[in-house]
């Protein structure tokens, strides 16, 4: 069936509104990064390794609820299955903002150390963030395999996907501009809050959807009803391809995250930069900008679909070049000794992002392109939980890394104390992406 003008300014209608809500999604789990070094560490006297244990514990609890995340919208639907998560996740970043109340009450009710009782009530606000934000991939691709055809489904997700490079963009200036005028419980307030008006216009817009047919929103053709039964945990585990996704995300997914997480600690730490400093802001921004080249990697598949190529294999073949860029991270640290300058490391750092990016929109259009749509979300959401636990380790790891670094003045390819650490953690980012795709490729059948 050919798709009308109207059909396919709808289908990218609710691409936008993926788009807004991963925005919305990166933008709350950078308002802690960006409000610890200089606020919140000196408010609660803080070091990298409770750091660490907080965004740590964030991973392993956004894996745990990964497991679930993808049955429950599978079960829900995409409309009411996002509108649950966002709601979870917009409320868990608001109850950041009680965190210093709740620590002064509980303290002077109980004889408990300021550092101990604060780090609890963040790790608590962190996991409800976590749980919520959860859903809001293997909704976001569930909803793309219901309303886009798979050789535009890489373009699509790559489209929405660049939410979290835009995330990240606002995020150097808006935050700790709110954090520095309104104090940095209005900035998980205000960045929370930007969830429910999100769930207001998704009631509004997605609704209208439900009235029509599935050949009337898109031009996806429907499964045999034999295909629609949503595949169950034990199919899932028992199948080789689906391990190539979870393991390909257990190696590779740790570096986004700790770029996410540690780059103005980074910046701080080597350059004496600040979140809050003019210098930083720019900086950060930058990297990001950077990383908006991705949506170039969405389309990457279609050069090879147009020479013959199926949607799976130009897939595949887009993400071995995706996985070959990292390797400039190595040279992130050496160059900015090099140089003495932070641009340097942040135009690698940001071109490492780019590919992640891109990889990640054609990794989860292999999962369209391998399972049928009623399944989506559930090999979306478990390959996530392996992210999750990529994330957990590689978090929990830096911190105790760089206290430890720093401590015995670890040398490493040059570099000593927190240097060395960074570097380390450098060098693993850039190798781990071939790791992953090797996986991949061995596991997946053509």
């Amino acid at each position: 069936m050919k798709t009308n003008t109207k059909t396919s300014s709808y289908r990218w209608v609710i691409c936008a509104l993926l788009f807004f809500a991963t925005t919305i999604n990166y933008l709350d789990r950078q308002v802690l990064s960006l409000t610890y070094p200089g606020m919140i560490e000196n408010e609660f006297h803080w070091d990298e390794a409770m750091y660490g244990t907080i965004t740590g514990t964030f991973s392993i609890v956004y894996a745990l609820s990964m497991l679930f995340a993808g049955k429950v919208i599978d079960h829900l639907g995409s409309r009411k299955g996002y509108l649950w998560a966002i709601g979870i996740w917009s409320t868990g970043a608001c109850l950041h903002a009680l965190c210093g109340v709740g620590t002064e009450w509980i303290v002077s009710k109980i004889a408990l150390p300021i550092t101990t009782v604060s780090v609890w009530l963040f790790l608590s606000a962190r996991c409800i963030l976590a749980i919520g934000e959860a859903g809001n991939f293997p909704a976001a691709i569930k909803v793309t395999a219901e309303c886009f055809e798979p050789k535009d489904r890489a373009f699509a997700t790559s489209l929405f996907n660049s939410g979290c490079s835009i995330g990240a963009l606002i995020a150097p200036f808006a935050i700790p501009l709110l954090a520095k005028y309104y104090g940095w419980e209005m900035a998980f307030v205000i960045i929370g809050a930007l969830g429910y008006l999100w769930m207001a216009i998704w009631l509004v817009i997605y609704r209208d959807s439900r009235k029509q047919t599935n050949a009337e929103i898109c031009d996806v053709q429907k499964e045999p009803d034999e295909m629609l039964r949503p595949i169950s945990y034990k199919e899932a585990f028992c199948r080789k391809d689906a391990w190539g996704l979870f393991l390909c995300r257990l190696l590779s997914d740790g570096g986004w995250w700790f770029f996410l997480f540690w780059t103005p600690m980074y910046l701080n730490t080597q350059f004496h930069i600040a979140p809050t400093d003019t210098e930083g802001m720019v900086l950060i921004f930058t990297l990001y900008l950077i990383t908006m080249l991705s949506i170039f990697g969405g389309r990457l598949p279609n050069i090879f679909i147009s020479r013959g190529k199926s949607p799976f294999q130009s897939h595949i073949r887009a993400m071995l070049i995706c996985a070959c860029i990292p390797l400039l991270g190595l040279f992130a640290q050496p160059a900015g000794q090099y140089f003495s300058s932070p641009w340097a490391p942040i135009v690698l750092i940001g071109i490492l992002g780019a590919a992640h990016q891109s990889w990640s929109a054609n990794m989860f259009s292999v999962i369209s392109d391998r399972f049928d749509k009623n399944s989506v979300a559930t090999i979306t959401s478990l390959s996530g939980a392996f992210g999750g636990v990529s994330n957990f380790f590689l978090n929990i790891i830096a911190g105790y890394l760089f206290v430890y670094a720093d401590k015995v003045q670890l040398t490493f390819c040059s570099f000593t104390g927190k240097p060395a650490g960074y570097m380390i953690m450098f060098c693993w980012c850039g190798i781990a992406y071939l790791l992953g795709w090797s996986c991949l490729k061995s596991l997946m059948r053509k």
